[in-house]
């Protein structure tokens, strides 16, 4: 259960919305709050990153855009950074391989265009980071 708590701490800490900011004061800790927050914090986490990891190697593109949305940054049409619907901090990194085209262009660079039918080749464990901004 101690895991489960700095996991919602840090989750907390990181996302700095209202939502996930555990109302404690200095010097308090979980257990003294009777841990309600935490569990409420620890079931959403909990929640989400099972959602996330539906996502398999082998679905579509399509698939995945039902769990996450676009990340901005550098990208190809083969190479992404996804970030949850539920939240935009919790992130995963897709490789795609293109379906009914060509990987590359005529000049060898790796294609922009995304289909919904592309497969996904490899997706990464998912991450906490702030929001790129382009």
């Amino acid at each position: 259960m101690e895991r489960r708590q700095a996991l919602a701490l840090l989750t907390s800490a990181t996302m700095g919305t209202e939502m996930l900011r555990p109302t404690r004061m200095r010097g308090q800790s979980f257990e003294t709050l009777g841990g309600q927050c935490s569990q409420t914090h620890v079931a959403w986490v909990e929640e989400v990153l099972t959602l996330i990891q539906t996502i398999k190697p082998g679905m579509t593109r399509k698939t995945l855009l039902s769990v996450f949305t676009t990340e901005g940054g550098l990208s190809t049409g083969l190479r992404r950074t996804y970030v949850s619907r539920d939240c935009p901090y919790f992130k995963v990194d897709v490789e795609f391989r293109a379906v009914g085209r060509p990987d590359r262009d005529e000049s060898g660079r790796v294609t922009l265009v995304e289909c919904d039918e592309d497969i996904i080749v490899k997706v990464s464990r998912p991450y906490l980071q702030f929001s790129v901004m382009d």
